[in-house]
């Protein structure tokens, strides 16, 4: 009974060992419903509503993922956005820092509209109000070559589990973007508003302002 009573110890002890193991990889997915797919202050699907969607794998802070949304752009003949994705977060004495690397692609346009992006994240939770920054680096990816982009960003917690976000950007070359909307989840349901829009250093294009509404859940 002994020797019985030991091996069961020992063989649980062992699944208890390969589940802790196991539970380093994480998996998720999230899909999206949204009014307007805003990019920057720039609408990538024509001011039309569109379905989003991707997929996450981690590991001790090492990521990878794929994501994906129907677009619609003026003289091109996209249809829909592929972008892969990988990097590394962790944290340094209360401060989150992400780096990474972000690959777009258009499946049904020419290569000369892809590119790439390599960014640097950092973050700080200061209890009552959330703190981030970000710098992007274009690379140049066959005859596409992308700006840079600098952007902060803050969130706050509201009463009712609602949360205040916002965001001020320079997208080099092309103009100052902003984002400021609300947010709130139902359950495995999150939804937001918000008003979202482009001011252009080049004259000849118009600011763009829009009024953004989602709703997405992640699994």
């Amino acid at each position: 009974m002994k020797l019985i009573k030991l091996g069961l110890v020992i063989a649980l002890s062992g699944s208890v060992a390969f589940a802790e193991e196991k539970s380093d990889l994480g998996t998720s997915a999230n899909v999206a419903l949204t009014s307007n797919y805003v990019w920057r202050g720039m609408t990538q699907s024509d001011n039309s509503p569109a379905i989003q969607g991707g997929f996450d794998l981690d590991y001790k802070g090492a990521y990878v993922g794929v994501w994906g949304s129907n677009v619609r752009f003026e003289g091109s003949d996209a249809s829909l956005e592929f972008d892969a994705y990988a990097g590394y977060t962790d944290e340094i004495a209360g401060v989150g820092y992400d780096l990474g690397y972000l690959q777009v692609t258009y499946p049904n346009d020419s290569q000369a509209s892809n590119f790439g992006e390599a960014h640097l994240g950092l973050s700080y939770d200061l209890k009552v109000v959330e703190v981030s920054a970000k710098y992007s680096v274009g690379v140049k990816t066959n005859d596409f070559d992308q700006d840079d982009c600098i952007e902060g960003g803050i969130s706050v917690p509201l009463m009712m589990d609602i949360t205040l976000d916002a965001t001020v950007g320079n997208y080099i070359h092309t103009g100052v973007f902003y984002n400021v909307g609300i947010s709130k989840s139902f359950g495995k349901f999150d939804f937001s508003v918000s008003y979202t829009g482009m001011n252009y250093d080049d004259s000849a294009n118009d600011d763009k302002g829009n009024v953004v509404a989602t709703i997405s859940s992640s699994f």
